[in-house]
């Protein structure tokens, strides 16, 4: 049987953790200073976080090898 692939979208924008959580950074943080994004905005882009867990279970079936 051939090997799986993973989807490569997923693969540039989700990192799965040996934990099963699923680590994303956060949409809207590209241009900080353009369209007037407020300093409480700019502090809420900052890092990265990990999904719910009903997301994360989509996201992983583009994981074939995910644990």
């Amino acid at each position: 049987m051939p090997k799986l692939k993973t989807k490569s979208a997923a693969k540039k924008r989700f990192q799965v953790k040996k934990s099963g959580a699923v680590k994303f950074r956060r949409a809207g943080s590209r241009h900080l200073a353009t369209f007037g994004k407020t300093p409480k905005q700019k502090r809420g882009l900052r890092g990265t976080d990990h999904l719910s867990d009903s997301d994360a279970k989509k996201i992983k079936e583009n994981f074939p090898y995910a644990r």
